[in-house]
């Protein structure tokens, strides 16, 4: 095949390609979304809300849960799904960041198997007490806290969903920045770490605030401080760690992404579809009621964004000693 004939046919491959979601909503086939967690959580509503508000601009797509091994069974079908813009998935902060550096053995590279789309949104987590505790502690305050901790060394502690999870590594980077110590408990999930600071069996937990929020407002936690670089509207007067500790930020993430190798143009047309979904005043009204900042995105700005996370969590991870085999 002489030179003309190789460029030809390579326009003619990137034309098949480029042109696959156009051929998909004029034959009907749906988009698969695959969502690497059960249904009924944050990441998985948010991305229903989504796939509702682009069906005019995209064509019917289709949420496919896949749970399992923290995310990782999930993203990995994202991963080695054909790259033609029919597959695409959620990347979250496990998956992406936290897992790399986590597991032993992983099945996907995440620096090297997605193509992002568009960050999806921005929850932070909340540094949070047991509200008698504090009050029977005086603690008022992420000054208080840390007073307390450095005048009574070894007597504090603090749970979370797990070793590696976003909360013990919030907490081991809230340690460090402290220069405190407090004991880490794990417990086998989210919630078993909030009933466990409910009922007083720990000291404070890094909990993500759409899941601290209800029990902050009825008064039985104390909101010391949110992990954002900003307050979060959604707790007024509550300052954020990074007026105490400068730049310390570890909020919860999630975004869209497809298989590497998707065309270009094919990312361009998701991404200009997920960002005026992101952007409409319903969806910010809906993702609200979840504590949710949308968070749309370029695909160039969500990859950069990916891998200055996954830096990040690398040093966290190895600081925590935390693995799984």
């Amino acid at each position: 095949m002489n030179r003309r004939n190789i460029l030809l046919a390579s326009a003619a491959a990137a034309a098949v390609f480029s042109s696959s979601l156009a051929l998909a909503q004029d034959t009907g086939a749906p988009i698969r979304l695959i969502v690497p967690y059960a249904p009924g959580g944050p990441l998985d509503i948010t991305a229903r809300a989504l796939a509702e508000r682009v069906r005019e601009s995209l064509g019917t797509v289709i949420i496919d849960n896949k749970g399992g091994a923290g995310g990782n069974i999930g993203a990995d079908a994202i991963a080695k799904a054909a790259p033609d813009g029919l597959t695409i998935g959620i990347a979250a902060t496990a998956t992406h960041a936290v897992n790399p550096w986590l597991y032993a053995r992983m099945p996907y590279d995440a620096g090297k198997d997605f193509a992002g789309i568009t960050q999806m949104v921005r929850v932070p987590n909340v540094l949070v007490m047991n509200a008698e505790k504090a009050a029977q502690l005086k603690i008022n305050s992420v000054a208080d806290l840390i007073a307390y901790a450095k005048a009574n060394p070894a007597k504090l502690n603090y749970g979370s969903g797990g070793n590696g999870s976003a909360g013990h590594l919030a907490g081991e980077m809230f340690k460090q920045r402290a220069g405190i110590f407090a004991l880490h408990i794990p417990y086998r999930g989210g919630n078993p770490a909030q009933l466990a600071l409910l009922s007083g069996e720990v000291d404070f937990n890094i909990d993500n605030l759409a899941t601290a929020a209800p029990n902050i407002r009825a008064g039985k936690l104390k909101a010391l401080a949110v992990t954002s670089l900003q307050a979060s509207p959604a707790l007024p007067g509550v300052p954020p760690l990074s007026s105490t500790f400068k730049g310390f930020a570890i909020d919860t993430w999630w975004g869209l992404v497809a298989p590497a190798g998707t065309p270009k143009p094919v990312i361009a047309k998701l991404n200009k579809a997920f960002v005026a979904a992101l952007n409409a005043p319903e969806t910010k009204t809906r993702f609200g009621a979840l504590l949710a900042e949308p968070v749309p995105t370029t695909p160039e700005q969500f990859d950069a964004f990916m891998a200055s996370e996954r830096a990040k969590y690398q040093q966290l991870v190895k600081a925590s000693g935390a693995k799984v085999d």
